[in-house]
């Protein structure tokens, strides 16, 4: 490629496939290349009949992952198959001959793009891609696993939640503790456990999960086991994003190097080491949004086969064939579901991934010439999406509620009985009683303005300005002379657990961020709006509290997507493959820029071990711990 030249839509390794959700906005003007439509199916293969067409995608030499696999091709603004426009406009100007291709290969090609349907075509394909994803799971596991049981002290909210998740085994409900029970807790002793309730303010699935953790880890005694529920979802994190990843880009290099950020992540390391609620909402957030790119592949190749199948019998498209059930979508309403169970956040969640898939299937049905495709996408999916994922994750989120409903001595478990006339009178009783304990919970989260040290806008959260420091004991602090190099090796010590995230990931993330939303506006690649949703969900709506008391490490419900969205641009500065015959200057640049991503990535790696010991709660000598707070307002 010379200096100068254009590049647009998504890199991959061989010729421009198609994805019928990606819009490229080509030069124009004397000397610009001729395009075809976003929805004309590409020209009909040359090759022998049987033989599979030019995956677009370039094997990787064995024993490594893949490059960058296929970008976008024109998208959802031109005609339509069949050259026809798929808003009615007439027939596409087409001067070229063009051979028949099988529709359902045209359908496919155009829906989902030569490097998704290649990028499991052989064993081998399918084996790397797993290997490499459980290779950065292990380092993750190991990261988060290792000494977990440190410090063996309730660190910062755990306080609440272990202690609540405790009483959830043994009382079906979160009960009182009576006056400074931590101390107790802490060496194993859960006698002072009572039987009147307490008012929590968050629903029950996340302290469900830390009880589990602590029923499968060694009991109460164990510190490991208040944080093993955590530590396991976040280690499964990893490999669901470098999963996740490899599908949405159609390469397994970049979902490998999607886990391998995660793995070195501030934010993702300490709340896989620390018992809070908002790891387990990143958690099914994310699962919930592999569930819905499965769904997409899914629901598109069921639209190239019966799509195909009208148009092979010669009858009119119209508004498109149904796509059946979707098994991925009614998964996602549950893990959403569960996500809201957790902390109501999750909401955003579902608003924003539902108004997604929707999109997809609108895009989809564009692509494969519906034209009446908004009515089509209207009536035969956004509804049936809703009818899916909302009442789903509601069911599931009031199921999550099981404890309370069957205890008698839940907070506000008799408030029906014990104020007839009042509330939602067409309610039953429990379930009245149920919606003024979350009336109360919402007026708690609303008016919550309590000042605190560590409180931030949610302006600096994404270049982590001002994170929150979780631990940092006096008595280590405090140590000095024989007692202190004993501890440290050193005259002064420092034991810390701050929730910073991986300075090089979340700044470089701020800019990619960017770099993603001009790619979502100027091309319209679909790859663009998707690592940018779990941003828009679990971000933007802080900004409406920006009067609260909230916390930087609310950034973890996100965390994922910001790393998806660095991936997302590092591919776009590899860019294709150069091909053999391209000239020298055109290689060497590729190799060069390869080079630069892998020196960014080696420094990412780098600089995640050298903030371990401040993710991890090392005792370490306090100038080690100084070199480590880059900001002043870190400490």
């Amino acid at each position: 490629m010379a200096p100068g030249t254009p590049r647009s839509g998504y890199p991959y390794d061989g010729p421009v496939p198609t994805d019928g959700d990606d819009t490229e906005r080509q030069p124009t003007g004397p000397g610009a290349p001729t395009h075809a439509g976003a929805d004309t199916l590409p020209p009909a293969a040359t090759e022998p009949v049987g033989r599979a067409p030019d995956a677009g995608a370039r094997t990787a030499p064995d024993g490594a992952p893949d490059g960058p696999a296929a970008a976008p091709d024109p998208g959802p603004d031109g005609p339509g198959p069949d050259g026809v426009d798929p808003e009615g406009a007439g027939p596409a100007q087409d001067t070229e001959p063009q051979e028949t291709e099988p529709h359902e290969q045209r359908l496919l090609h155009r829906l989902l793009g030569a490097g998704t349907l290649t990028l499991d075509a052989t064993p081998r394909a399918r084996l790397h891609g797993w290997l490499w994803a459980l290779g950065v799971t292990a380092l993750a596991g190991f990261l988060r696993l290792w000494d977990l049981g440190r410090p063996h002290r309730l660190v910062f909210d755990e306080t609440y939640y272990v202690k609540d998740a405790y009483s959830l085994l043994m009382r079906g409900y979160e009960a009182t503790w009576g006056d400074d029970p931590n101390a107790r807790f802490e060496a194993g002793d859960a006698s002072m456990l009572g039987t009147d309730p307490a008012y929590v303010v968050h629903p029950p699935v996340g302290k469900w999960m830390i009880a589990l953790g602590i029923r499968l880890g060694g009991g109460v005694e164990s510190s490991a086991a208040w944080r093993l529920a955590a530590a396991v979802c976040g280690t499964l994190a990893v490999l669901m994003i470098a999963r996740i990843a490899r599908r949405l880009f159609a390469s397994t290099a970049l979902g490998t190097i999607a886990g391998l950020f995660l793995a070195v992540d501030g934010q993702a390391i300490v709340h896989s080491r620390v018992s809070l609620l908002d790891p387990f909402l990143m958690f099914f957030a994310l699962a919930a949004f592999g569930c819905l790119i499965l769904d997409r592949e899914q629901a598109r190749r069921r639209l190239a086969v019966r799509a195909a199948a009208v148009l092979d019998s010669g009858g009119p498209l119209g508004w498109g064939p149904a796509l059946g059930f979707r098994w991925w979508r009614l998964a996602a309403g549950v893990l959403l579901g569960l996500a809201i169970g957790t902390k109501w956040s999750g909401l955003y969640f579902l608003a924003v991934f539902g108004l997604l898939t929707v999109l997809w299937d609108a895009t989809a049905r564009r692509t494969a010439g519906v034209r009446p495709w908004v009515r089509a996408t209207l009536v035969k999916d956004a509804v049936v999406a809703f009818l899916v994922m909302v009442p789903t994750a509601a069911l599931t989120y009031l199921a999550s509620w099981a404890g309370w409903f069957a205890t008698d001595n839940g907070w506000d478990r008799h408030w029906a009985e014990n104020n007839p006339g009042q509330g939602v009178q067409w309610l039953p009783p429990a379930l009245r009683s149920l919606w003024s304990y979350h009336q109360g919970m919402w007026r708690f989260h609303s008016d919550l303005d309590t000042p605190h040290s560590y409180a931030a806008s949610p302006l600096g959260w994404i270049v982590q300005w001002r994170p929150t420091s979780y631990y940092y004991p006096t008595e280590v602090s405090g140590l000095t002379g024989d007692a202190a190099q004993q501890a440290c090796g050193a005259d002064s010590c420092s034991q810390a657990i701050v929730a910073v995230g991986n300075p090089l990931i979340w700044w470089a993330g701020a800019a990619a961020i960017l770099v993603a939303l001009f790619w979502l506006v100027r091309y319209r690649d679909w790859r663009a709006g998707a690592v940018l949703s779990g941003i828009v969900a679990g971000w933007l709506p802080w900004f409406a509290y920006a009067h609260r008391t909230i916390f930087t490490f609310y950034t973890i419900a996100f965390v994922p997507w910001v790393v998806l969205t660095l991936v997302y641009v590092l591919g776009l500065l590899v860019g294709p493959a150069v091909e053999d015959d391209a000239p020298p200057r055109d290689r060497r640049a590729r190799r060069w820029t390869v080079a630069a991503v892998g020196v960014f990535v080696a420094l990412v790696v780098g600089v995640g071990l050298f903030f371990y010991p401040v993710w991890a709660g090392f005792v370490i000598p306090w100038q080690q711990w100084h070199m480590r707070m880059w900001l002043p307002t870190w400490v």
